[in-house]
Protein backbone atom coordinates (compact mmCIF):
# COMPACT_ATOMS: atom_id res chain seq x y z
CA UNK A 1 0.00 0.00 0.00
CA UNK A 2 1.25 3.49 -0.99
CA UNK A 3 0.90 5.92 1.64
CA UNK A 4 0.50 8.54 -0.78
CA UNK A 5 -2.99 7.54 -1.69
CA UNK A 6 -3.81 5.97 2.14
CA UNK A 7 -6.04 7.31 4.78
CA UNK A 8 -3.49 8.09 7.90
CA UNK A 9 -4.12 11.56 9.79
CA UNK A 10 -1.42 11.84 11.47
CA UNK A 11 -1.10 14.11 14.39
CA UNK A 12 2.03 15.91 15.52
CA UNK A 13 0.67 17.08 19.22
CA UNK A 14 -1.13 15.22 21.82
CA UNK A 15 -4.76 16.04 22.15
CA UNK A 16 -5.97 17.67 24.94
CA UNK A 17 -8.54 15.24 26.08
CA UNK A 18 -6.46 11.91 26.06
CA UNK A 19 -5.20 10.97 29.54
CA UNK A 20 -3.70 7.75 28.51
CA UNK A 21 -0.77 6.86 25.92
CA UNK A 22 -2.97 4.15 24.12
CA UNK A 23 -5.54 6.82 23.68
CA UNK A 24 -3.37 9.44 23.07
CA UNK A 25 -1.16 7.44 20.46
CA UNK A 26 -4.30 5.91 18.54
CA UNK A 27 -5.23 9.53 17.76
CA UNK A 28 -2.01 10.53 17.05
CA UNK A 29 -1.32 7.98 14.56
CA UNK A 30 -4.31 8.27 12.85
CA UNK A 31 -5.89 4.45 13.92
CA UNK A 32 -9.57 5.99 15.36
CA UNK A 33 -11.43 9.06 15.25
CA UNK A 34 -14.15 10.59 18.07
CA UNK A 35 -17.37 10.56 17.31
CA UNK A 36 -18.82 11.18 20.57
CA UNK A 37 -18.38 10.18 23.97
CA UNK A 38 -16.88 6.67 24.09
CA UNK A 39 -17.86 6.48 20.30
CA UNK A 40 -15.35 5.72 17.56
CA UNK A 41 -14.79 5.51 13.86
CA UNK A 42 -12.04 3.13 12.32
CA UNK A 43 -9.91 4.36 10.32
CA UNK A 44 -8.38 2.16 7.54
CA UNK A 45 -4.09 1.51 9.62
CA UNK A 46 -7.04 1.23 12.75
CA UNK A 47 -8.85 -1.74 11.28
CA UNK A 48 -6.38 -3.38 9.95
CA UNK A 49 -5.74 -4.15 13.62
CA UNK A 50 -8.75 -5.21 14.64
CA UNK A 51 -8.97 -7.38 11.56
CA UNK A 52 -5.79 -9.46 13.20
CA UNK A 53 -7.02 -9.43 16.05
CA UNK A 54 -10.38 -10.96 14.77
CA UNK A 55 -8.51 -13.27 13.01
CA UNK A 56 -6.12 -14.68 15.76
CA UNK A 57 -9.20 -15.39 18.19
CA UNK A 58 -11.52 -16.93 15.35
CA UNK A 59 -8.47 -19.36 14.65
CA UNK A 60 -7.65 -20.54 18.34
CA UNK A 61 -11.78 -20.61 19.17
CA UNK A 62 -11.85 -22.78 16.05
CA UNK A 63 -9.38 -24.96 17.12
CA UNK A 64 -10.97 -25.32 20.43
CA UNK A 65 -14.05 -26.95 19.14
CA UNK A 66 -16.28 -23.72 19.21
CA UNK A 67 -18.80 -23.13 16.41
CA UNK A 68 -19.09 -19.44 14.98
CA UNK A 69 -22.41 -17.64 14.70
CA UNK A 70 -22.99 -14.13 14.59
CA UNK A 71 -26.36 -12.59 16.51
CA UNK A 72 -27.88 -8.87 16.10
CA UNK A 73 -26.97 -5.71 18.10
CA UNK A 74 -31.01 -5.17 18.83
CA UNK A 75 -32.44 -7.92 21.28
CA UNK A 76 -35.94 -8.17 22.48
CA UNK A 77 -36.15 -6.93 26.30
CA UNK A 78 -38.93 -9.99 26.70
CA UNK A 79 -35.96 -12.30 26.56
CA UNK A 80 -34.22 -10.07 29.43
CA UNK A 81 -37.12 -10.17 31.11
CA UNK A 82 -37.46 -14.06 31.06
CA UNK A 83 -34.10 -14.62 32.54
CA UNK A 84 -34.66 -12.10 34.59
CA UNK A 85 -32.06 -9.81 34.04
CA UNK A 86 -34.16 -6.61 32.49
CA UNK A 87 -34.29 -4.48 35.29
CA UNK A 88 -31.80 -5.58 37.45
CA UNK A 89 -29.21 -4.78 34.75
CA UNK A 90 -29.04 -1.37 35.08
CA UNK A 91 -28.53 2.22 33.27
CA UNK A 92 -25.71 0.83 31.38
CA UNK A 93 -28.21 -1.06 29.25
CA UNK A 94 -29.37 1.37 26.20
CA UNK A 95 -33.33 1.00 25.82
CA UNK A 96 -35.25 1.13 22.73
CA UNK A 97 -38.80 1.24 21.44
CA UNK A 98 -39.30 0.78 18.18
CA UNK A 99 -42.54 2.47 15.63
CA UNK A 100 -44.56 0.05 16.69
CA UNK A 101 -43.79 0.62 20.73
CA UNK A 102 -41.85 -2.66 21.32
CA UNK A 103 -39.26 -2.24 23.78
CA UNK A 104 -35.88 -3.39 22.49
CA UNK A 105 -32.01 -2.90 23.62
CA UNK A 106 -29.08 -2.52 22.32
CA UNK A 107 -26.96 -5.62 23.55
CA UNK A 108 -24.46 -5.25 26.06
CA UNK A 109 -24.09 -9.42 26.14
CA UNK A 110 -25.79 -12.23 24.70
CA UNK A 111 -26.45 -14.83 27.11
CA UNK A 112 -29.77 -14.43 27.17
CA UNK A 113 -30.38 -14.63 23.27
CA UNK A 114 -27.92 -17.65 22.42
CA UNK A 115 -29.93 -19.59 25.19
CA UNK A 116 -32.78 -18.78 23.18
CA UNK A 117 -31.39 -20.01 20.19
CA UNK A 118 -30.02 -22.98 21.94
CA UNK A 119 -33.53 -24.22 23.29
CA UNK A 120 -35.42 -23.77 19.78
CA UNK A 121 -32.70 -25.61 18.24
CA UNK A 122 -31.06 -28.93 20.74
CA UNK A 123 -33.26 -31.49 22.79
CA UNK A 124 -30.91 -34.00 23.56
CA UNK A 125 -27.60 -34.94 25.16
CA UNK A 126 -25.98 -36.07 22.27
CA UNK A 127 -25.77 -32.99 20.81
CA UNK A 128 -23.45 -31.73 24.07
CA UNK A 129 -20.92 -30.40 24.54
CA UNK A 130 -21.74 -27.11 22.27
CA UNK A 131 -20.19 -23.93 22.11
CA UNK A 132 -21.15 -21.17 20.00
CA UNK A 133 -19.42 -17.89 19.40
CA UNK A 134 -19.27 -14.61 17.85
CA UNK A 135 -17.90 -11.55 17.10
CA UNK A 136 -20.14 -8.49 17.08
CA UNK A 137 -20.47 -4.77 18.27
CA UNK A 138 -21.86 -4.15 21.88
CA UNK A 139 -22.89 -1.11 23.74
CA UNK A 140 -22.83 -0.19 27.15
CA UNK A 141 -24.07 3.06 28.13
CA UNK A 142 -20.94 4.58 30.44
CA UNK A 143 -21.16 7.27 32.48
CA UNK A 144 -18.12 8.59 31.71
CA UNK A 145 -16.14 6.91 28.96
CA UNK A 146 -12.44 7.70 29.22
CA UNK A 147 -9.23 6.11 27.92
CA UNK A 148 -10.26 5.74 24.36
CA UNK A 149 -11.32 2.20 23.45
CA UNK A 150 -10.31 0.93 26.97
CA UNK A 151 -13.57 2.15 28.03
CA UNK A 152 -15.94 3.42 25.60
CA UNK A 153 -19.62 3.18 25.37
CA UNK A 154 -19.24 1.25 21.71
CA UNK A 155 -17.15 -1.54 21.83
CA UNK A 156 -15.99 -5.31 19.62
CA UNK A 157 -16.46 -8.48 21.48
CA UNK A 158 -15.93 -11.96 21.04
CA UNK A 159 -18.33 -13.86 23.52
CA UNK A 160 -18.57 -17.40 23.44
CA UNK A 161 -21.22 -19.75 25.21
CA UNK A 162 -20.90 -23.47 26.23
CA UNK A 163 -23.93 -25.86 26.74
CA UNK A 164 -22.73 -28.94 29.06
CA UNK A 165 -25.22 -31.61 30.21
CA UNK A 166 -24.05 -31.52 34.13
CA UNK A 167 -21.18 -29.39 36.19
CA UNK A 168 -18.24 -31.61 35.80
CA UNK A 169 -18.66 -31.23 31.79
CA UNK A 170 -19.11 -27.73 32.60
CA UNK A 171 -16.10 -27.41 33.65
CA UNK A 172 -14.13 -29.28 31.10
CA UNK A 173 -15.54 -26.50 28.70
CA UNK A 174 -14.52 -23.25 30.90
CA UNK A 175 -10.92 -25.12 31.27
CA UNK A 176 -11.04 -25.37 27.30
CA UNK A 177 -11.69 -21.92 27.16
CA UNK A 178 -9.01 -20.98 29.89
CA UNK A 179 -6.54 -22.94 27.98
CA UNK A 180 -7.61 -21.30 24.37
CA UNK A 181 -7.39 -17.65 25.76
CA UNK A 182 -3.64 -18.00 27.27
CA UNK A 183 -2.90 -19.04 23.76
CA UNK A 184 -4.87 -16.49 22.35
CA UNK A 185 -3.42 -13.47 23.81
CA UNK A 186 0.39 -14.84 23.74
CA UNK A 187 -0.16 -14.85 20.19
CA UNK A 188 -0.99 -11.61 19.63
CA UNK A 189 2.18 -10.89 21.58
CA UNK A 190 1.12 -10.11 25.09
CA UNK A 191 1.23 -11.96 28.60
CA UNK A 192 -2.41 -11.75 30.20
CA UNK A 193 -2.63 -13.20 33.50
CA UNK A 194 -5.71 -15.25 34.41
CA UNK A 195 -6.78 -13.64 37.87
CA UNK A 196 -10.26 -14.69 40.40
CA UNK A 197 -12.73 -11.89 39.70
CA UNK A 198 -16.25 -11.22 40.96
CA UNK A 199 -18.76 -12.26 38.34
CA UNK A 200 -20.70 -9.19 38.48
CA UNK A 201 -24.03 -9.37 36.30
CA UNK A 202 -23.74 -12.16 34.13
CA UNK A 203 -23.57 -14.26 37.30
CA UNK A 204 -22.95 -17.63 38.80
CA UNK A 205 -19.52 -18.65 41.28
CA UNK A 206 -16.91 -19.18 39.38
CA UNK A 207 -14.94 -16.52 36.80
CA UNK A 208 -11.39 -15.35 36.04
CA UNK A 209 -10.02 -12.30 34.08
CA UNK A 210 -6.91 -12.31 31.88
CA UNK A 211 -5.30 -9.11 32.57
CA UNK A 212 -2.41 -7.47 31.02
CA UNK A 213 -0.43 -5.59 33.50
CA UNK A 214 0.22 -1.73 33.22
CA UNK A 215 0.30 0.67 35.57
CA UNK A 216 -2.42 2.26 33.58
CA UNK A 217 -5.28 -0.59 34.15
CA UNK A 218 -8.09 0.09 35.76
CA UNK A 219 -8.00 -2.93 38.45
CA UNK A 220 -5.73 -3.20 41.43
CA UNK A 221 -4.02 -6.70 40.77
CA UNK A 222 -2.00 -9.35 43.41
CA UNK A 223 -0.43 -12.09 42.47
CA UNK A 224 2.66 -14.33 42.83
CA UNK A 225 5.78 -13.43 40.76
CA UNK A 226 5.91 -16.82 39.65
CA UNK A 227 3.04 -17.22 37.93
CA UNK A 228 4.20 -14.23 35.37
CA UNK A 229 6.46 -17.17 34.51
CA UNK A 230 4.65 -19.99 33.62
CA UNK A 231 4.89 -21.55 30.20
CA UNK A 232 2.15 -20.88 27.65
CA UNK A 233 0.61 -24.20 26.32
CA UNK A 234 2.07 -24.34 22.67
CA UNK A 235 0.81 -25.24 19.30
CA UNK A 236 0.22 -29.07 20.08
CA UNK A 237 -2.22 -28.75 22.61
CA UNK A 238 -5.21 -30.78 22.14
CA UNK A 239 -8.27 -29.36 23.37
CA UNK A 240 -9.94 -32.79 23.61
CA UNK A 241 -7.49 -33.88 25.90
CA UNK A 242 -7.05 -33.14 29.53
CA UNK A 243 -6.53 -29.66 30.34
CA UNK A 244 -7.07 -29.68 34.22
CA UNK A 245 -3.30 -29.82 34.96
CA UNK A 246 -2.64 -26.49 32.66
CA UNK A 247 -5.60 -24.86 34.29
CA UNK A 248 -3.89 -26.01 38.02
CA UNK A 249 -0.83 -24.60 37.12
CA UNK A 250 -1.98 -21.15 36.34
CA UNK A 251 -4.47 -21.45 39.98
CA UNK A 252 -2.52 -22.50 42.10
CA UNK A 253 -0.52 -19.34 42.96
CA UNK A 254 -2.45 -16.66 44.41
CA UNK A 255 -3.78 -14.21 41.75
CA UNK A 256 -6.73 -11.86 42.03
CA UNK A 257 -8.32 -8.70 41.35
CA UNK A 258 -8.98 -6.13 44.17
CA UNK A 259 -12.14 -7.26 44.48
CA UNK A 260 -12.03 -10.64 45.48
CA UNK A 261 -8.28 -9.82 47.46
CA UNK A 262 -7.90 -11.59 50.53
CA UNK A 263 -4.31 -9.69 52.11
CA UNK A 264 -4.07 -12.27 54.95
CA UNK A 265 -4.17 -15.72 52.61
CA UNK A 266 -2.01 -13.17 50.02
CA UNK A 267 0.46 -12.90 52.69
CA UNK A 268 0.18 -15.99 54.19
CA UNK A 269 1.02 -17.76 51.15
CA UNK A 270 3.26 -15.59 48.91
CA UNK A 271 7.17 -14.74 50.46
CA UNK A 272 7.52 -10.76 50.22
CA UNK A 273 9.65 -10.59 47.71
CA UNK A 274 7.46 -12.75 45.28
CA UNK A 275 4.56 -10.32 45.80
CA UNK A 276 3.31 -8.53 42.99
CA UNK A 277 1.14 -5.21 43.35
CA UNK A 278 0.35 -3.70 40.92
CA UNK A 279 -2.34 -2.51 38.20
CA UNK A 280 -3.92 -4.32 34.96
CA UNK A 281 -5.94 -4.02 32.14
CA UNK A 282 -8.99 -6.62 31.52
CA UNK A 283 -8.62 -8.31 28.04
CA UNK A 284 -11.12 -11.20 28.53
CA UNK A 285 -13.09 -12.89 31.56
CA UNK A 286 -14.72 -16.20 31.73
CA UNK A 287 -17.27 -17.24 33.51
CA UNK A 288 -19.47 -20.74 34.53
CA UNK A 289 -22.93 -20.25 35.71
CA UNK A 290 -24.54 -23.38 35.99
CA UNK A 291 -28.45 -23.26 35.01
CA UNK A 292 -28.57 -19.38 35.98
CA UNK A 293 -30.42 -18.57 32.72
CA UNK A 294 -31.21 -22.20 31.38
CA UNK A 295 -33.56 -22.74 34.36
CA UNK A 296 -35.98 -19.85 34.28
CA UNK A 297 -35.95 -19.86 30.11
CA UNK A 298 -36.64 -23.67 29.90
CA UNK A 299 -33.54 -24.91 27.88
CA UNK A 300 -33.97 -28.43 28.59
CA UNK A 301 -32.13 -31.55 27.16
CA UNK A 302 -33.06 -35.49 27.31
CA UNK A 303 -30.64 -37.29 29.62
CA UNK A 304 -29.66 -40.91 28.98
CA UNK A 305 -32.18 -41.93 31.33
CA UNK A 306 -35.02 -39.83 29.09
CA UNK A 307 -36.02 -37.41 31.76
CA UNK A 308 -35.12 -33.48 31.29
CA UNK A 309 -32.71 -31.28 32.46
CA UNK A 310 -31.57 -27.26 32.14
CA UNK A 311 -28.18 -27.77 30.70
CA UNK A 312 -25.32 -26.08 32.18
CA UNK A 313 -23.90 -22.71 30.72
CA UNK A 314 -20.73 -20.92 30.55
CA UNK A 315 -19.85 -17.92 28.87
CA UNK A 316 -16.58 -16.69 27.66
CA UNK A 317 -15.52 -12.72 26.50
CA UNK A 318 -12.73 -11.08 24.68
CA UNK A 319 -12.77 -7.71 24.02
CA UNK A 320 -11.44 -7.61 20.83
CA UNK A 321 -11.71 -3.17 19.87
CA UNK A 322 -10.07 -2.91 23.55
CA UNK A 323 -6.96 -5.08 22.92
CA UNK A 324 -5.68 -2.74 20.95
CA UNK A 325 -5.18 -0.01 23.88
CA UNK A 326 -4.20 -2.81 26.11
CA UNK A 327 -1.58 -3.85 23.85
CA UNK A 328 -0.40 -0.48 23.39
CA UNK A 329 -0.45 0.11 26.37
CA UNK A 330 2.16 -2.96 26.60
CA UNK A 331 4.29 -1.87 24.22
CA UNK A 332 5.46 1.86 23.94
CA UNK A 333 8.03 4.14 24.00
CA UNK A 334 8.41 8.07 23.91
CA UNK A 335 8.25 8.00 19.57
CA UNK A 336 5.06 5.98 19.86
CA UNK A 337 3.44 2.72 19.37
CA UNK A 338 5.22 -0.57 19.54
CA UNK A 339 3.09 -3.48 17.56
CA UNK A 340 3.78 -6.81 18.23
CA UNK A 341 4.48 -8.33 14.49
CA UNK A 342 1.16 -10.37 14.53
CA UNK A 343 -1.47 -7.63 15.20
CA UNK A 344 1.16 -4.52 13.23
CA UNK A 345 -1.55 -2.75 10.68
CA UNK A 346 1.54 -3.60 8.28
CA UNK A 347 4.91 -5.81 9.19
CA UNK A 348 6.97 -3.48 6.84
CA UNK A 349 7.72 0.56 6.85
CA UNK A 350 9.10 1.40 3.23
CA UNK A 351 10.79 4.41 3.66
CA UNK A 352 11.21 5.96 -0.02
CA UNK A 353 13.68 8.66 0.66
CA UNK A 354 13.38 10.26 -2.91
CA UNK A 355 10.14 9.63 -4.91
CA UNK A 356 11.68 11.74 -7.10
CA UNK A 357 14.21 9.52 -8.34
CA UNK A 358 13.52 6.85 -10.64
CA UNK A 359 16.06 4.35 -9.65
CA UNK A 360 15.09 4.47 -5.81
CA UNK A 361 11.34 4.29 -7.01
CA UNK A 362 12.07 1.16 -8.99
CA UNK A 363 14.55 -0.33 -6.05
CA UNK A 364 10.81 0.59 -3.43
CA UNK A 365 8.28 -1.26 -5.97
CA UNK A 366 10.55 -4.48 -6.49
CA UNK A 367 11.37 -4.92 -2.46
CA UNK A 368 7.27 -4.10 -1.44
CA UNK A 369 6.65 -6.66 -4.82
CA UNK A 370 9.03 -9.32 -2.87
CA UNK A 371 8.15 -8.65 0.77
CA UNK A 372 4.05 -8.93 -0.51
CA UNK A 373 4.92 -12.36 -2.19
CA UNK A 374 5.92 -13.74 0.88
CA UNK A 375 2.95 -12.74 2.75
CA UNK A 376 4.87 -9.87 4.54
CA UNK A 377 2.44 -6.63 4.26
CA UNK A 378 3.86 -3.69 3.53
CA UNK A 379 3.56 0.22 4.13
CA UNK A 380 5.27 2.29 1.19
CA UNK A 381 5.92 5.43 2.16
CA UNK A 382 6.61 7.08 -1.11
CA UNK A 383 5.24 11.19 0.15
CA UNK A 384 7.52 14.12 -1.02
CA UNK A 385 7.82 14.81 2.89
CA UNK A 386 11.22 15.53 4.24
CA UNK A 387 13.00 12.15 5.78
CA UNK A 388 13.11 13.01 9.48
CA UNK A 389 9.68 13.64 8.68
CA UNK A 390 9.13 10.13 7.15
CA UNK A 391 11.02 8.62 10.10
CA UNK A 392 9.19 10.48 13.11
CA UNK A 393 6.06 9.37 11.60
CA UNK A 394 7.30 5.64 10.95
CA UNK A 395 8.20 5.25 14.55
CA UNK A 396 5.01 6.87 15.98
CA UNK A 397 3.04 4.13 13.62
CA UNK A 398 4.91 1.70 15.14
CA UNK A 399 5.47 -1.05 12.72
CA UNK A 400 7.64 -3.87 13.40
CA UNK A 401 9.82 -3.22 10.58
CA UNK A 402 11.39 0.01 8.58
CA UNK A 403 13.41 -0.13 5.38
CA UNK A 404 14.86 2.51 4.17
CA UNK A 405 15.65 3.14 0.68
CA UNK A 406 17.83 6.14 -0.76
CA UNK A 407 20.19 6.86 -3.52
CA UNK A 408 23.61 6.98 -1.63
CA UNK A 409 22.81 3.28 -0.18
CA UNK A 410 21.70 1.87 -3.22
CA UNK A 411 24.83 3.34 -5.02
CA UNK A 412 26.48 1.30 -2.48
CA UNK A 413 24.13 -1.47 -3.04
CA UNK A 414 22.30 -1.81 0.20
CA UNK A 415 19.17 -0.43 2.21
CA UNK A 416 18.89 -0.22 6.16
CA UNK A 417 16.66 -2.09 7.96
CA UNK A 418 15.76 -1.22 11.68
CA UNK A 419 13.58 -3.09 13.80
CA UNK A 420 11.52 -0.80 15.75
CA UNK A 421 11.49 -2.33 19.42
CA UNK A 422 15.03 -2.48 20.24
CA UNK A 423 16.06 0.16 17.68
CA UNK A 424 18.47 -2.28 15.88
CA UNK A 425 19.76 -1.28 12.30
CA UNK A 426 21.98 -3.20 9.90
CA UNK A 427 22.31 -2.52 6.62
CA UNK A 428 21.98 -5.18 3.55
CA UNK A 429 21.29 -6.02 0.27
CA UNK A 430 17.38 -5.34 -0.96
CA UNK A 431 17.46 -8.87 -1.73
CA UNK A 432 18.55 -10.18 1.52
CA UNK A 433 15.56 -8.12 3.42
CA UNK A 434 12.55 -10.30 3.07
CA UNK A 435 14.13 -13.19 4.29
CA UNK A 436 15.78 -11.85 7.46
CA UNK A 437 12.55 -10.18 8.19
CA UNK A 438 11.04 -13.63 7.82
CA UNK A 439 14.09 -15.50 9.59
CA UNK A 440 13.10 -12.90 12.40
CA UNK A 441 9.04 -13.30 12.77
CA UNK A 442 8.46 -12.79 16.55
Amino acid sequence: MRLSRYLLPTLKENPADAQIASHRLMLRAGLIRQEAAGIYSWLPAGLRVLRKIEAIVRDEMNRAGALELLMPTLQLADLWRESGRYDAYGPEMLRIKDRHERELLYGPTNEDMITAIFRANVRSYRALPMNLYHVQWKFRDEQRPRFGVMRGREFLMKDAYSFDLDEAAARRSYRRMFVAYLRIFARMGIRAIPMRAETGPIGGDLSHEFLVLAQTGESAVYCDRAVLDLPIPGDDTDYEGDLEPIVQAWTARYAATEDVHDIDRFEREVPAEQRVQTRGIEVGQVFYFGTKYSAPMKALVTTPEGDERPIHGGSYGIGVSRLLGAIIEAGHDDSGIVWPDAVAPFRVGLVNLDPADAQVEAACVELQAQLEARGIDVLHDDTPERAGVKFARMDLLGLPWQVVVGRRGLDRGIVELKRRASGERSELTPADVPARIEARNE
